[in-house]
């Protein structure tokens, strides 16, 4: 099944990519690889929650955020070599705007991690960093970026 196929199945549809904040490409290809930038939880281009987790925002809500995040990162991918050249994810950075002694970084980024094993299956399985920042821009909770390999 292609992986367009299996979105739709899952009934995800693959948003529009956000133009860019700055002096940056949403996706860059090198090789068989395609790095994508830090994206944020935007639906129909507008910022979905701000604040902090674990104050704020809760460690469940920003686990759907990290997945709105990870499906915006997919956009991006697909907007540059077409989602269906994916062979696998190979990489998960996520920075999670974290309250003071807020340390469930890891549980926050499973959002996006499951929502990836959902869409490639084994191929979606990757390595990842969840890192615990002060602040993101525009004040989001979480931000996550993804490197993938392509055929």
């Amino acid at each position: 099944m292609s992986t367009r196929a299996r979105l739709s199945e899952l009934g995800v549809e693959l948003p529009s990519v956000a133009p860019p904040a700055g002096s940056y490409l949403p996706a860059v290809r090198t090789g068989s690889l395609v790095y994508t930038a830090g994206q944020i939880p935007l639906v129909d281009g507008k910022v979905v929650a701000t604040g902090k987790v674990g104050a704020e925002v809760s460690a469940e809500d920003a686990a759907a955020l990290a997945r709105t995040c990870a499906l915006n990162a997919l956009a991006a991918v697909d907007a540059l070599v077409g989602i269906d050249s994916v062979v696998r994810v190979v990489k998960v950075v996520g920075f999670v705007a974290s309250a003071p002694g807020f340390t469930g970084q890891p549980a926050v980024l499973n959002g996006a991690s499951d929502f990836l094993a959902e869409v490639f299956g084994e191929a979606g399985r990757h390595a990842r960093s969840a890192v615990g920042v002060a602040e993101l821009p525009l004040g989001v909770p979480v931000e996550v970026e993804l490197v993938v390999e392509v055929a």
